[in-house]
């Protein structure tokens, strides 16, 4: 019932702040940059960038604000920028967060502005395209920035325009992403109060927003498994020690850690085995195999029992058989979490900027995002703008990462003016 209350407080406080505040008016500025934004993200989407190499993309960010009058940091974590706007009044700040990076895929869609680069990844030569949307997030938040920039004299705080590398992971070797930005001091410099960011999704259709409170997204953490035994001759087991039987046996005790250890009803979990080595002909026991997979969780408490509970489960097998288990565990992404009173407090500005009846809740999703850092430091909010044409079927769409992914440029409007309108709105709400 407390949390009714609190919920409903804030909300009629949002919607009072909003109606005050109702002299900023962006539509025309919305609507002025959209031809700008489309151009902007067949430009970048022909030009693609893997993770922290993305210095053509960071160059054109960077001119366009300094064009805007915005005090511009670059060379953030590579290739990272950061646009300041400093409103005429004070106030706190806000942060707005782009990502800008590309996927080592070759584009299947026939589009004019089709990617043909072809770079080097891990050893190999692949194609590299815009397959997760990031060209339009960083058209979008150019858009809005903008936008912005010609509220500025109306503003009672400022707006801090992140533009990320390598959210997809930077190569190996190197550290990179929003974890990288923090480390470099972006957030000790500027200290944003909140941080919004949205992503492109095939799921939803043009002009849709989906939202969640809590946990929105998994953490994403790795895992690396080498069990050693004795080598021997297949025909004689008894001679040796058994790396294969110890491993097929630590994957079923892996996969009852969620199913029998983890209390599921607090949030769901995920360990996944993805690749499983070892041996080199039919008639020899090998000395070790080795298994990697993924874990997913959206639950920090319950992220650190499965990691113990890996380590305490493929050792404890891997004694009883005579072998040894070295366990590894890489920490990646943690959980994305939507701040409940931020995300309730925003709301109304979503559903004025799309329409009531095109937002809604999404379920759970077990992939995950480097926004979660930023999310951790301070209230955020993230959520999803759909890109699939209206009249096609989103489950039938191909999903983001895949070769065949498109975005209805449509959609980018929207999205130009959802991040514009949450600046304005809580830097309202905050005066009131």
């Amino acid at each position: 019932m407390k949390q009714l209350l609190l919920s409903s407080v804030i909300g009629i406080v949002a919607c009072s702040a909003l109606s005050a505040h109702a002299n900023i008016n962006i539509d025309k500025q919305a609507q002025s940059v959209e031809n700008k934004v489309i151009e902007w993200r067949r430009d970048i989407h022909e030009h693609p960038e893997l993770g922290n190499r993305e210095t053509r993309t960071a160059a054109i960010v960077a001119k366009h604000l300094q064009s805007l009058g915005m005090e511009v940091e670059t060379d953030i974590a590579y290739t990272g920028v950061v646009g300041f706007l400093k409103g005429a009044k004070p106030g706190p700040t806000v942060m707005l967060r782009a990502d800008m990076d590309a996927l080592p895929v070759t584009e299947k869609v026939d589009v004019p502005f089709k990617s043909t680069v072809v770079t080097e990844y891990m050893g190999e030569k692949v194609g590299v395209m815009h397959a997760c949307g990031h060209d339009t997030h960083v058209a979008m938040l150019m858009g809005a920035a903008e936008v912005l920039a010609g509220v500025q004299n109306e503003l009672q705080g400022n707006i801090m325009f992140v533009f990320q590398p390598a959210e997809e992971g930077a190569p190996e070797g190197e550290e990179g992403g929003a974890e990288l930005m923090l480390k470099e001091g972006i957030f000790k410099k500027y200290k944003p109060e909140v941080a919004f960011g949205l992503h492109i999704t095939s799921s939803l259709n043009t002009g849709k927003i989906g939202y969640r409170q809590g946990p929105v997204m998994a953490s994403a953490d790795s895992f690396d498994i080498t069990v050693n035994g004795k080598q021997t001759h297949g025909s004689a087991p008894w001679n040796g020690v058994d790396p294969i039987a110890t491993a097929a046996q630590i994957v079923t005790g892996v996969n009852h850690i969620v199913s029998r250890q983890i209390d599921i009803t607090k949030e769901p979990a995920i360990v996944s085995f993805g690749k499983i080595s070892g041996g080199v002909r039919d008639n020899i026991i090998p000395d070790s195999v080795n298994m990697i997979g993924t874990i997913r969780n959206f639950d920090m408490d319950n992220r650190e029992q499965i990691f113990s509970d890996m380590e305490t489960t493929a050792t404890h097998i891997a004694m009883a058989s005579g072998a040894k288990a070295d366990v590894k565990i890489n920490k990646g992404y943690p959980v994305t979490i939507n701040d409940p009173a931020l995300t309730t407090q925003m709301l109304p500005t979503l559903k004025t900027v799309a329409g009531k009846d095109n937002v809604a809740e999404l379920p759970k999703i077990t992939a995950s995002e480097d926004f979660s850092f930023y999310a951790q430091e301070v209230p955020g909010l993230f959520f999803f703008l759909g890109g699939t044409p209206t009249g096609q079927d989103p489950a039938e769409a191909p999903y983001n990462h895949s070769p065949y992914f498109y975005v209805d440029e449509s959609s980018l409007k929207v999205g130009t003016k959802a991040l514009s309108q949450l600046a304005i709105d809580y830097l309202a709400i905050k005066q009131s």
